[in-house]
Protein backbone atom coordinates (compact mmCIF):
# COMPACT_ATOMS: atom_id res chain seq x y z
CA UNK A 1 0.00 0.00 0.00
CA UNK A 2 1.23 3.69 -1.33
CA UNK A 3 2.53 5.66 1.61
CA UNK A 4 0.43 9.17 1.89
CA UNK A 5 1.94 12.46 0.79
CA UNK A 6 2.19 15.09 3.01
CA UNK A 7 1.38 18.78 2.76
CA UNK A 8 5.19 19.08 2.46
CA UNK A 9 5.53 16.22 -0.38
CA UNK A 10 2.81 17.79 -2.39
CA UNK A 11 4.10 21.53 -2.26
CA UNK A 12 7.68 20.30 -3.48
CA UNK A 13 8.94 20.56 -6.79
CA UNK A 14 10.65 17.72 -8.39
CA UNK A 15 14.05 17.78 -8.52
CA UNK A 16 14.09 16.03 -11.77
CA UNK A 17 11.69 18.78 -13.71
CA UNK A 18 14.99 20.27 -15.32
CA UNK A 19 15.45 17.62 -16.79
CA UNK A 20 12.74 16.82 -18.86
CA UNK A 21 12.16 20.45 -19.28
CA UNK A 22 15.60 20.81 -20.70
CA UNK A 23 15.16 20.51 -24.36
CA UNK A 24 17.78 22.89 -26.36
CA UNK A 25 19.77 19.56 -27.63
CA UNK A 26 17.14 17.70 -28.47
CA UNK A 27 15.97 20.82 -30.91
CA UNK A 28 19.65 20.76 -31.95
CA UNK A 29 19.70 17.23 -32.58
CA UNK A 30 16.17 17.12 -34.86
CA UNK A 31 17.80 19.85 -36.48
CA UNK A 32 20.63 17.41 -37.69
CA UNK A 33 23.43 19.84 -36.67
CA UNK A 34 24.18 18.52 -33.14
CA UNK A 35 28.08 18.72 -32.35
CA UNK A 36 28.70 16.90 -29.56
CA UNK A 37 29.72 13.29 -27.85
CA UNK A 38 30.80 12.25 -31.42
CA UNK A 39 31.86 8.99 -31.70
CA UNK A 40 35.60 8.58 -32.81
CA UNK A 41 36.81 4.83 -34.20
CA UNK A 42 39.98 5.88 -34.42
CA UNK A 43 43.34 6.56 -33.27
CA UNK A 44 43.61 10.14 -32.43
CA UNK A 45 45.47 12.34 -34.92
CA UNK A 46 46.02 14.63 -37.54
CA UNK A 47 42.97 12.66 -38.61
CA UNK A 48 40.11 10.67 -37.31
CA UNK A 49 37.51 8.03 -38.44
CA UNK A 50 33.97 9.74 -37.37
CA UNK A 51 30.84 7.52 -38.80
CA UNK A 52 33.29 5.57 -41.10
CA UNK A 53 34.26 8.38 -42.71
CA UNK A 54 38.10 10.15 -42.03
CA UNK A 55 38.48 13.75 -40.84
CA UNK A 56 40.96 16.13 -40.86
CA UNK A 57 41.46 17.17 -37.08
CA UNK A 58 41.50 20.47 -35.90
CA UNK A 59 39.57 20.21 -32.45
CA UNK A 60 41.96 18.11 -30.30
CA UNK A 61 44.69 19.85 -27.91
CA UNK A 62 47.11 16.98 -29.33
CA UNK A 63 49.69 20.15 -30.37
CA UNK A 64 52.75 17.83 -30.35
CA UNK A 65 51.45 14.86 -32.21
CA UNK A 66 52.43 12.32 -29.51
CA UNK A 67 49.12 10.52 -29.25
CA UNK A 68 50.60 7.71 -31.55
CA UNK A 69 54.40 7.90 -31.07
CA UNK A 70 55.26 4.78 -30.78
CA UNK A 71 57.88 5.07 -27.38
CA UNK A 72 54.67 7.26 -26.14
CA UNK A 73 52.49 4.30 -26.99
CA UNK A 74 55.45 1.51 -26.31
CA UNK A 75 56.09 3.07 -22.66
CA UNK A 76 52.11 2.34 -21.83
CA UNK A 77 52.12 -1.05 -23.05
CA UNK A 78 54.86 -2.01 -21.13
CA UNK A 79 53.95 -0.08 -17.84
CA UNK A 80 50.53 -2.17 -17.97
CA UNK A 81 52.68 -5.33 -18.40
CA UNK A 82 54.42 -4.48 -15.56
CA UNK A 83 52.23 -2.61 -13.15
CA UNK A 84 48.65 -3.74 -14.65
CA UNK A 85 45.92 -1.49 -15.31
CA UNK A 86 45.32 0.82 -12.37
CA UNK A 87 46.74 1.39 -8.85
CA UNK A 88 43.28 0.76 -6.87
CA UNK A 89 43.86 3.13 -4.56
CA UNK A 90 44.81 7.26 -3.47
CA UNK A 91 48.19 8.33 -3.79
CA UNK A 92 48.16 8.92 0.08
CA UNK A 93 47.97 5.02 0.85
CA UNK A 94 48.82 2.16 -1.56
CA UNK A 95 48.19 4.21 -5.11
CA UNK A 96 51.88 5.82 -5.19
CA UNK A 97 54.52 4.23 -7.76
CA UNK A 98 58.12 4.68 -8.12
CA UNK A 99 56.71 6.13 -11.62
CA UNK A 100 55.06 8.56 -9.98
CA UNK A 101 58.17 9.51 -7.94
CA UNK A 102 59.94 9.33 -11.16
CA UNK A 103 57.31 11.71 -12.93
CA UNK A 104 57.80 13.92 -10.05
CA UNK A 105 61.14 14.76 -9.68
CA UNK A 106 61.42 14.95 -13.98
CA UNK A 107 58.34 17.50 -13.87
CA UNK A 108 60.43 19.49 -10.90
CA UNK A 109 63.95 19.46 -12.93
CA UNK A 110 62.15 19.92 -16.35
CA UNK A 111 59.83 23.26 -15.16
CA UNK A 112 63.21 23.91 -13.22
CA UNK A 113 61.36 24.32 -9.62
CA UNK A 114 61.79 22.93 -6.39
CA UNK A 115 59.20 20.11 -6.39
CA UNK A 116 56.01 18.75 -8.23
CA UNK A 117 52.96 16.99 -7.42
CA UNK A 118 51.05 14.98 -10.01
CA UNK A 119 47.20 14.34 -9.48
CA UNK A 120 44.55 11.72 -11.94
CA UNK A 121 43.37 14.72 -13.68
CA UNK A 122 43.88 18.27 -14.79
CA UNK A 123 40.70 19.13 -13.15
CA UNK A 124 41.82 17.91 -10.07
CA UNK A 125 44.71 19.82 -9.91
CA UNK A 126 43.04 23.16 -9.99
CA UNK A 127 40.04 22.11 -7.54
CA UNK A 128 42.63 20.28 -4.92
CA UNK A 129 45.00 23.04 -5.02
CA UNK A 130 43.34 26.28 -4.74
CA UNK A 131 40.83 24.54 -2.35
CA UNK A 132 42.97 23.57 0.25
CA UNK A 133 45.51 26.65 0.03
CA UNK A 134 42.73 29.72 0.37
CA UNK A 135 41.18 29.84 3.51
CA UNK A 136 38.06 32.02 4.70
CA UNK A 137 40.45 35.03 5.36
CA UNK A 138 41.86 34.53 2.00
CA UNK A 139 41.34 36.48 -1.29
CA UNK A 140 41.23 35.04 -4.58
CA UNK A 141 41.83 37.23 -7.85
CA UNK A 142 40.63 35.47 -11.40
CA UNK A 143 40.49 36.35 -14.37
CA UNK A 144 36.94 36.56 -16.06
CA UNK A 145 37.81 33.69 -18.68
CA UNK A 146 39.43 31.69 -16.57
CA UNK A 147 39.03 28.25 -16.98
CA UNK A 148 36.24 26.11 -15.51
CA UNK A 149 38.11 24.13 -12.73
CA UNK A 150 40.01 27.13 -11.52
CA UNK A 151 36.51 28.50 -11.46
CA UNK A 152 35.28 25.74 -9.31
CA UNK A 153 38.49 25.39 -7.68
CA UNK A 154 37.28 29.17 -6.10
CA UNK A 155 33.98 27.87 -5.27
CA UNK A 156 35.56 24.87 -3.33
CA UNK A 157 38.02 27.33 -1.36
CA UNK A 158 36.60 29.13 1.70
CA UNK A 159 37.97 32.24 0.83
CA UNK A 160 36.22 35.04 -1.31
CA UNK A 161 36.93 35.54 -5.16
CA UNK A 162 36.81 38.65 -7.01
CA UNK A 163 37.20 38.60 -10.70
CA UNK A 164 38.77 41.35 -13.01
CA UNK A 165 38.05 41.98 -16.43
CA UNK A 166 39.58 39.12 -19.28
CA UNK A 167 43.55 40.16 -19.62
CA UNK A 168 43.17 43.68 -18.31
CA UNK A 169 46.03 44.68 -15.70
CA UNK A 170 44.33 48.00 -14.81
CA UNK A 171 41.25 46.19 -13.91
CA UNK A 172 43.62 44.07 -11.59
CA UNK A 173 45.10 46.64 -10.11
CA UNK A 174 41.99 48.47 -9.23
CA UNK A 175 40.48 44.96 -7.53
CA UNK A 176 43.16 44.76 -5.61
CA UNK A 177 43.56 48.11 -4.24
CA UNK A 178 39.70 47.89 -3.52
CA UNK A 179 39.83 44.63 -1.70
CA UNK A 180 42.46 43.79 0.54
CA UNK A 181 41.30 42.51 3.45
CA UNK A 182 44.07 41.18 5.36
CA UNK A 183 44.29 38.08 4.45
CA UNK A 184 46.56 36.05 2.55
CA UNK A 185 46.12 36.71 -1.57
CA UNK A 186 46.08 34.82 -4.91
CA UNK A 187 46.15 35.56 -8.60
CA UNK A 188 45.27 32.95 -10.35
CA UNK A 189 45.10 33.20 -14.02
CA UNK A 190 45.38 31.05 -17.04
CA UNK A 191 48.64 31.27 -19.20
CA UNK A 192 46.66 30.57 -22.51
CA UNK A 193 43.29 31.30 -22.68
CA UNK A 194 41.24 28.12 -24.09
CA UNK A 195 38.70 29.73 -26.08
CA UNK A 196 40.66 33.09 -27.23
CA UNK A 197 44.05 31.49 -27.41
CA UNK A 198 45.69 35.16 -26.22
CA UNK A 199 48.38 35.00 -23.60
CA UNK A 200 48.34 36.13 -20.34
CA UNK A 201 49.95 39.66 -19.57
CA UNK A 202 52.05 37.66 -17.27
CA UNK A 203 54.82 40.19 -16.13
CA UNK A 204 52.57 43.05 -15.22
CA UNK A 205 50.21 40.63 -13.40
CA UNK A 206 53.65 39.60 -11.89
CA UNK A 207 54.32 43.46 -11.20
CA UNK A 208 51.24 43.52 -9.44
CA UNK A 209 51.25 40.74 -7.34
CA UNK A 210 54.82 41.59 -5.79
CA UNK A 211 53.39 45.30 -5.13
CA UNK A 212 50.13 43.89 -3.21
CA UNK A 213 51.71 40.99 -1.52
CA UNK A 214 49.53 38.52 -3.51
CA UNK A 215 51.00 34.84 -4.76
CA UNK A 216 50.63 33.89 -7.89
CA UNK A 217 49.23 30.79 -9.80
CA UNK A 218 49.09 30.51 -13.54
CA UNK A 219 47.06 27.15 -15.30
CA UNK A 220 49.63 26.27 -18.13
CA UNK A 221 47.43 23.50 -19.72
CA UNK A 222 47.73 24.47 -22.85
CA UNK A 223 50.89 26.80 -22.70
CA UNK A 224 53.28 23.74 -21.25
CA UNK A 225 55.25 21.77 -24.55
CA UNK A 226 54.10 25.06 -26.59
CA UNK A 227 55.21 28.01 -25.32
CA UNK A 228 59.01 29.03 -23.87
CA UNK A 229 62.53 28.60 -25.43
CA UNK A 230 61.84 25.01 -23.89
CA UNK A 231 58.69 24.56 -23.68
CA UNK A 232 58.08 25.10 -20.30
CA UNK A 233 55.13 27.59 -20.61
CA UNK A 234 54.57 30.95 -19.85
CA UNK A 235 56.67 31.63 -17.51
CA UNK A 236 59.46 30.78 -19.26
CA UNK A 237 58.47 32.55 -22.32
CA UNK A 238 58.70 36.10 -19.89
CA UNK A 239 61.40 35.03 -18.37
CA UNK A 240 59.76 34.65 -15.13
CA UNK A 241 60.26 31.22 -14.06
CA UNK A 242 61.26 32.40 -10.77
CA UNK A 243 58.47 34.89 -9.74
CA UNK A 244 55.53 32.47 -10.56
CA UNK A 245 54.76 30.65 -7.26
CA UNK A 246 52.80 27.75 -8.48
CA UNK A 247 52.39 26.84 -12.06
CA UNK A 248 49.89 24.09 -12.97
CA UNK A 249 49.87 21.72 -16.17
CA UNK A 250 48.05 19.04 -17.15
CA UNK A 251 48.94 15.74 -19.21
CA UNK A 252 45.78 15.50 -21.85
CA UNK A 253 47.47 18.04 -24.19
CA UNK A 254 51.03 18.51 -25.19
CA UNK A 255 52.07 15.51 -23.02
CA UNK A 256 49.37 12.69 -24.80
CA UNK A 257 48.01 11.19 -21.92
CA UNK A 258 45.64 11.90 -18.37
CA UNK A 259 46.46 14.08 -15.22
CA UNK A 260 48.09 17.07 -14.05
CA UNK A 261 50.37 18.19 -11.58
CA UNK A 262 51.98 21.43 -10.16
CA UNK A 263 55.25 22.55 -9.43
CA UNK A 264 56.77 25.09 -7.01
CA UNK A 265 58.36 25.27 -4.00
CA UNK A 266 58.73 22.35 -1.63
CA UNK A 267 56.64 23.65 1.60
CA UNK A 268 53.93 24.27 -0.59
CA UNK A 269 54.10 21.09 -2.33
CA UNK A 270 54.31 19.56 0.47
CA UNK A 271 51.23 21.01 2.27
CA UNK A 272 49.16 20.69 -0.70
CA UNK A 273 50.40 16.50 -0.76
CA UNK A 274 48.96 16.62 2.92
CA UNK A 275 45.73 18.65 2.69
CA UNK A 276 44.43 18.04 -0.45
CA UNK A 277 40.97 16.38 -0.60
CA UNK A 278 41.28 16.17 -4.61
CA UNK A 279 44.79 14.01 -4.50
CA UNK A 280 44.11 11.89 -1.04
CA UNK A 281 40.47 10.79 -1.79
CA UNK A 282 40.79 9.70 -5.47
CA UNK A 283 42.44 6.78 -7.25
CA UNK A 284 46.23 7.66 -8.31
CA UNK A 285 47.06 8.03 -12.08
CA UNK A 286 47.41 4.41 -13.90
CA UNK A 287 50.61 3.20 -14.75
CA UNK A 288 50.40 3.83 -18.59
CA UNK A 289 49.54 7.02 -17.62
CA UNK A 290 52.60 8.08 -16.20
CA UNK A 291 54.57 6.09 -18.40
CA UNK A 292 53.34 7.70 -21.39
CA UNK A 293 54.46 11.07 -19.58
CA UNK A 294 57.49 10.28 -18.67
CA UNK A 295 57.91 9.09 -22.73
CA UNK A 296 56.33 12.47 -23.86
CA UNK A 297 58.45 14.66 -21.58
CA UNK A 298 61.74 12.61 -23.23
CA UNK A 299 60.11 13.85 -26.97
CA UNK A 300 59.83 17.49 -25.64
CA UNK A 301 62.85 17.70 -24.03
CA UNK A 302 65.12 16.22 -26.81
CA UNK A 303 62.98 17.09 -30.29
CA UNK A 304 62.57 20.84 -30.07
CA UNK A 305 62.09 20.69 -33.83
CA UNK A 306 58.25 19.49 -33.21
CA UNK A 307 57.61 22.67 -31.60
CA UNK A 308 59.47 24.79 -34.19
CA UNK A 309 56.88 23.34 -36.58
CA UNK A 310 53.75 23.83 -34.40
CA UNK A 311 54.67 27.67 -34.33
CA UNK A 312 55.74 27.66 -38.28
CA UNK A 313 51.91 26.10 -38.54
CA UNK A 314 50.19 28.77 -36.10
CA UNK A 315 51.61 31.72 -37.91
CA UNK A 316 50.71 30.65 -41.39
CA UNK A 317 47.04 29.85 -39.93
CA UNK A 318 46.78 33.46 -38.07
CA UNK A 319 48.26 35.15 -41.34
CA UNK A 320 45.96 32.64 -43.55
CA UNK A 321 42.45 33.00 -41.98
CA UNK A 322 43.08 36.53 -41.47
CA UNK A 323 43.56 37.10 -44.99
CA UNK A 324 41.02 35.35 -45.78
CA UNK A 325 38.68 37.97 -43.98
CA UNK A 326 38.33 35.71 -40.83
CA UNK A 327 38.23 37.81 -37.57
CA UNK A 328 40.41 35.35 -35.02
CA UNK A 329 40.45 37.99 -32.52
CA UNK A 330 43.70 38.24 -30.20
CA UNK A 331 44.81 35.08 -30.47
CA UNK A 332 48.58 33.93 -30.31
CA UNK A 333 49.03 30.75 -30.08
CA UNK A 334 47.79 27.53 -32.12
CA UNK A 335 44.15 28.01 -30.55
CA UNK A 336 42.71 29.67 -33.23
CA UNK A 337 38.88 31.08 -32.71
CA UNK A 338 36.99 31.77 -36.23
CA UNK A 339 34.12 34.30 -34.88
CA UNK A 340 30.97 33.40 -36.16
CA UNK A 341 28.09 35.16 -34.23
CA UNK A 342 25.13 33.51 -34.10
CA UNK A 343 24.84 30.15 -32.56
CA UNK A 344 22.57 28.32 -35.70
CA UNK A 345 25.06 29.78 -38.11
CA UNK A 346 27.91 28.04 -36.07
CA UNK A 347 25.87 24.78 -36.14
CA UNK A 348 25.47 25.16 -39.60
CA UNK A 349 29.09 25.88 -40.24
CA UNK A 350 30.45 23.14 -38.09
CA UNK A 351 27.96 20.79 -40.21
CA UNK A 352 29.44 21.97 -43.66
CA UNK A 353 33.03 20.98 -42.27
CA UNK A 354 32.37 18.02 -41.06
CA UNK A 355 30.53 16.84 -44.51
CA UNK A 356 33.56 18.15 -46.32
CA UNK A 357 35.77 16.32 -43.81
CA UNK A 358 37.13 18.13 -41.21
CA UNK A 359 36.64 18.03 -37.23
CA UNK A 360 36.11 21.30 -35.71
CA UNK A 361 34.36 22.22 -32.59
CA UNK A 362 31.45 24.69 -32.36
CA UNK A 363 31.59 26.88 -29.19
CA UNK A 364 27.88 28.35 -28.30
CA UNK A 365 26.48 30.05 -25.45
CA UNK A 366 26.20 29.59 -22.39
CA UNK A 367 30.05 28.55 -23.01
CA UNK A 368 30.54 32.20 -25.04
CA UNK A 369 28.25 34.84 -24.36
CA UNK A 370 25.07 35.29 -26.71
CA UNK A 371 25.99 36.41 -30.31
CA UNK A 372 29.54 35.80 -29.88
CA UNK A 373 29.54 31.48 -31.00
CA UNK A 374 32.95 30.50 -32.99
CA UNK A 375 34.70 27.71 -34.17
CA UNK A 376 37.86 26.50 -31.72
CA UNK A 377 40.43 25.52 -34.29
CA UNK A 378 43.67 24.02 -32.84
CA UNK A 379 46.65 22.76 -34.29
CA UNK A 380 49.22 19.85 -33.94
CA UNK A 381 52.73 19.44 -34.94
CA UNK A 382 52.47 16.86 -37.10
CA UNK A 383 49.47 18.88 -39.57
CA UNK A 384 51.06 18.30 -42.83
CA UNK A 385 51.21 21.25 -45.34
CA UNK A 386 48.61 19.64 -47.74
CA UNK A 387 45.93 19.27 -44.71
CA UNK A 388 46.29 23.01 -43.93
CA UNK A 389 45.69 24.17 -47.26
CA UNK A 390 42.37 21.91 -47.75
CA UNK A 391 41.46 23.05 -44.16
CA UNK A 392 41.44 26.89 -45.47
CA UNK A 393 40.10 26.33 -48.91
CA UNK A 394 37.46 24.32 -46.73
CA UNK A 395 37.02 27.48 -44.61
CA UNK A 396 36.98 29.75 -47.35
CA UNK A 397 34.23 27.87 -49.46
CA UNK A 398 31.96 27.65 -46.60
CA UNK A 399 32.60 31.25 -44.83
CA UNK A 400 31.22 32.90 -47.84
CA UNK A 401 28.66 30.45 -48.61
CA UNK A 402 26.95 31.39 -45.06
CA UNK A 403 27.95 34.87 -45.25
CA UNK A 404 30.60 34.66 -42.83
CA UNK A 405 33.13 36.21 -44.81
CA UNK A 406 32.80 38.11 -48.27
Amino acid sequence: MATPKTQTQRNSVDLFAKCSSFTAAREVMAMGVYPYFRMITSAPGTVVTVDGKELIMIGSNNYLGLTNHPKVVEAAAEASRRYGSGCTGSRFLNGTLDLHVELEARLAKFMKRPAALVFSTGFQTNLGTISCLVGRTDTIYGDRSNHASIVDGCRLSFGRTVKFQHNDMDDLARVLESNANGGGQLIVVDGVFSMEGDIVDLPNLVRLAQAYGARVMVDDAHSIGVLGAGGRGTAEHFNLIDQVDITMGTFSKSFASLGGFIVGDEDVIHYVKHFSRELIFSASMPPASVASCLAALDIIESEPERRERLWAITHRMHHDFRQLGFEIGCTQTPIIPIMIGDDLVAFRFWKELTDRGIFANPIVSPAVPKGQALIRTSYTATHTDAQLDYVLETFASVGKMLGVIE
